[in-house]
């Protein structure tokens, strides 16, 4: 178990900059989310990056993760949009599109996963319609991840089709694949009442791919600092230890990127002496 970061907590940052930040400051992660400042699949000098980004992270010795949860990449005028529950067909095929593209980063730079979602549902036929979108839609990424050698972790994110881990079971129901794991963010579970943490973390444990750690409220989707919100983090990372968890905990604060490395420096003087206990 290694602490990290979400580069979406760096967006004023370029992606080059905010690895030497991270890993001047002792991360060991990071998780990387590809948008227009990062690693842009469909940007005009994107394979330099993608070489440049390789040979940073082999530099200063860092694992990584790909993340697909960039605001508006895709579509400049609607967050998070187009996704594989997206009502028309085309805009599904280009969410599909990217996660593909995303999958070939994370080959090349060995990542231990994909991350990714579902997206809110805006079907006119209603839920069923949009699950059975997204088992299409999933199936077709999961094949394309089984060819490359990538994982991928599905994260359920409030107010989306798959907001929980009960909803999660339900996924994997439809559509079961040894490639199909978990990113598990702790404050989610918090924040819909998914308590305690750690029975949810010893539920899962096997699965988890990925973990995303920020304080937050019950009830309030809204990424804080640690000390703001309500949450007791020891049983947290001890559950993640007691259940063999080798993976990145990731800290994800995408709002603090106004004050990115005094954050980034708080957050892991907070969490690193915990994760030293274990």
């Amino acid at each position: 178990m290694h602490l990290g970061y979400v580069t979406n907590g760096f967006a004023h940052h370029s992606l080059p900059a905010a690895i030497e930040i991270l890993a001047g400051i002792g991360y060991r992660s990071v998780a990387i989310t590809l948008d227009h400042n990062a690693l842009n699949p469909y940007g005009e000098h994107f394979e330099r990056e993608l070489g440049e980004t390789a040979e940073l992270l082999t530099r200063y010795r860092l694992r990584s993760i790909v993340e697909t949860g960039a605001r508006f990449l895709l579509n400049p005028a609607v967050k998070h949009e187009p996704t594989l529950v997206s009502q028309r067909e085309e805009d599904r095929l280009r969410r599909i599109d990217f996660l593909k593209r995303s999958i070939d980063v994370a080959a090349t730079l060995r990542s231990d996963c994909v991350s990714i979602w579902s997206g809110v549902v805006r079907h006119a036929a209603g839920r069923d319609a949009a699950m059975a979108d997204l088992e299409s839609g999933l199936q077709r990424v999961l094949d394309y991840a089984d060819r490359r050698d990538v994982d991928l972790g599905f994260e359920p994110e409030p107010d989306m089709l798959i907001d929980t881990t009960d909803s999660f079971a339900e996924l994997l129901d439809r559509v079961d694949s040894p490639r199909l794991k978990l990113t598990l963010d702790v404050g989610h579970l918090h924040c819909l009442g998914e308590t305690p943490i750690p029975a949810v973390i010893r539920r899962w444990g096997k699965r988890i791919a990925n973990v995303h750690i920020e304080d937050m409220r019950a009830g309030v989707h809204d990424h804080l600092m640690f000390g703001e919100g309500e949450m007791d983090f020891p049983p947290i990372i001890a559950a993640l230890a007691e259940v063999g968890y080798d993976g990145g905990v990731h800290v994800e604060l995408s709002r603090h990127s106004h004050d990115a490395p005094r954050v980034a420096q708080l957050a892991f003087d907070y969490l690193s002496p915990m994760m030293k206990k274990r």
